[in-house]
């Protein structure tokens, strides 16, 4: 396979493509003034504890406080105690073993309290109308480790899954350890490294995070300690090794950036670079717009003839197969099994490309054979396993759903790229003129009760809506004038969405 990834670069804006034999699988998107968090290290003040939620608000400086829960709060424990969770995945492998020591059945009164100042991490950002959610275990990755702060343990990704490669890496890393102290995970892109580069790795983050312990003596509430990689640095410490063969980027500055970062800890990168000096913008080389415009829509076509819905909710996103103009060879059955085959690959390229997090559900097409929804779910979890977000997927229920769930980190696409409608406000919908016409009608008679000396009143409403009133509601606005004893005068106005209207007395 030739993968490769694209990075367009602009004062307010960068943009990564990561790409597969010429298809789309991946759109990163960074912009300057609403760079992701996740991975940034604040002062914080706890600004509420709510023991029933058993969570904390910390004030960190956004615009809305943020979430941290008992569970992500570290205590120091033996080590004995230690218990694997996983890492956020844009602070590194979402696989990694990390130790989250955590108090069973903590009560959070005893470890915070009101105008506490506290160091945290952001481990999701701010979606939708929820806060950003935090951690007090504090990590920072490079190339190929992770620093874990206030710990001692040494560790290795679980996707490295020779026992022999895992033993090395433990061994070098608790012999440089000794030397250089702190607690260091092992990245899959550390398999197979020479153990000198992982010392250098391990000098740098050491030299990193005594830098970042000043900043956290030195700094106050609501101030930044430790900020992440701008996106195309991001990308070369999370790419690498992952059988990525060419980056091209568009850009000199960053070009030079990434050549300089690359040289400190990814010289085996260097032949993989590329500044691109085409004409084309880079994007246009693979149709890549073309690719991001289609991901916006939530109607996706198959090749047979089905397609597939996408609805995206803040509770869920929601995903329906349908046959559409296929009517396969056989009988119902194939056909059916054929088109959801074909929509569980389509499924889970378009979830890695939306980013689509959280609760997905899935209504395939209902399938009389066991053996035929196995199939489906096998060959859906195929092409989830190519992506880098952990997935799990339920069996399918008893009313034919198929239940799964994959990690949110940041925003969707259709989050960072659209806002909600302004006529509709998210509902998808809008009133039709009729129904306008007649909540009108009953806001005139409304107002002819409340004041019965007015003689006439002006109605303000979309052009569509007026148009209405004087065609094809015509006749009912008659019996209205009527019935109301008013005079009514109508008015278009060009700023009024369709559901606008005021009724003015005159």
């Amino acid at each position: 396979m030739s993968d490769e990834i694209l990075i367009n670069k602009t004062p307010y804006e960068t943009r990564a493509a990561v790409m597969r034999d010429g298809v789309l699988q991946e759109i990163l998107i960074e912009r300057t003034d609403r760079n992701l968090l996740v991975g940034n290290i604040y002062k914080g003040k706890v600004v509420r504890v709510l023991p029933g939620m058993e969570a904390a608000f910390v004030d960190i400086g956004l615009e809305r406080a943020a979430f941290l829960h008992v569970n992500d709060i570290h205590t120091v424990r033996n080590s004995l105690e230690i218990e694997k969770e996983v890492l956020p995945d844009e602070c590194d492998d979402e696989n990694v073993e990390k130790p989250v020591i955590i108090p069973p059945k903590a009560d959070i009164t005893a470890i915070l309290y009101q105008g506490q100042e506290i160091v945290v991490q952001v481990i999701k950002d701010p979606l939708g109308t929820k806060g950003a959610r935090l951690t007090t275990q504090v990590s920072i990755p490079s190339c190929y480790l992770v620093y874990l702060a206030e710990s001692d343990v040494i560790g290795v990704s679980i996707r490295i899954e020779q026992e022999e490669e895992r033993q090395r890496l433990k061994d070098h890393l608790s012999n440089f350890q000794s030397e250089l102290g702190g607690a260091y995970i092992a990245r899959t892109a550390a398999e197979g490294v020479d153990p000198w580069v992982l010392r250098a790795d391990m000098q740098f983050l050491s030299r990193l995070w005594d830098n970042v312990s000043v900043k956290m003596k030195e700094s106050k509430a609501g101030d930044l300690v430790y900020g992440n990689f701008p996106l195309e640095l991001r990308i070369l410490r999370d790419y690498v090794g992952r059988g990525i063969q060419q980056i091209r980027v568009d850009a000199t500055e960053s070009f030079e950036r990434m050549l300089s970062f690359a040289q400190d800890f990814l010289p085996e990168t260097l032949d993989n670079m590329q500044l691109y000096k085409g004409s084309r913008p880079i994007f246009d080389l693979y149709n890549i717009e073309e690719e991001i415009e289609k991901a916006l829509s939530n109607h996706v076509a198959l090749k047979s003839g089905g397609y597939i819905i996408i609805e995206q909710t803040e509770a869920m996103t929601t995903i329906d197969v349908n046959t559409g103009g296929y009517v396969g060879h056989r009988n119902l059955e194939e056909t059916i099994f054929k088109t959801n085959l074909e929509a569980a690959q389509a499924i889970a390229h378009q979830v890695r490309l939306r980013n689509l997090g959280g609760m997905i559900i899935i209504d395939f097409i209902d399938m009389i054979n066991p053996e035929h929804q196995q199939s489906v779910l096998e060959e859906l979890q195929l092409h989830l396993s190519k992506d880098n977000a952990r997935t799990t997927i339920s069996a399918v229920t008893s009313l034919g759903l198929v239940e799964m769930t994959r990690k949110r980190t940041r925003e969707s696409l259709e989050h960072i790229l659209c806002e909600k409608c302004p006529t509709c406000q998210g509902k998808g919908y809008i009133k039709t003129k009729e129904t306008i016409c007649y909540e009108i009608f009953r806001e005139v008679v409304r107002e002819a009760k409340q004041y019965p000396n007015i003689n006439s009143i002006l109605i303000l409403a979309s052009s569509d809506v007026i148009e209405q009133l004087l065609d094809e509601e015509a006749h009912h606005l008659a019996e209205l004038q009527t019935f109301a004893k008013l005079s009514i005068k109508l008015q278009a106005e060009a700023l009024y969405n369709i559901e606008q209207f005021d009724i003015i007395l005159l």
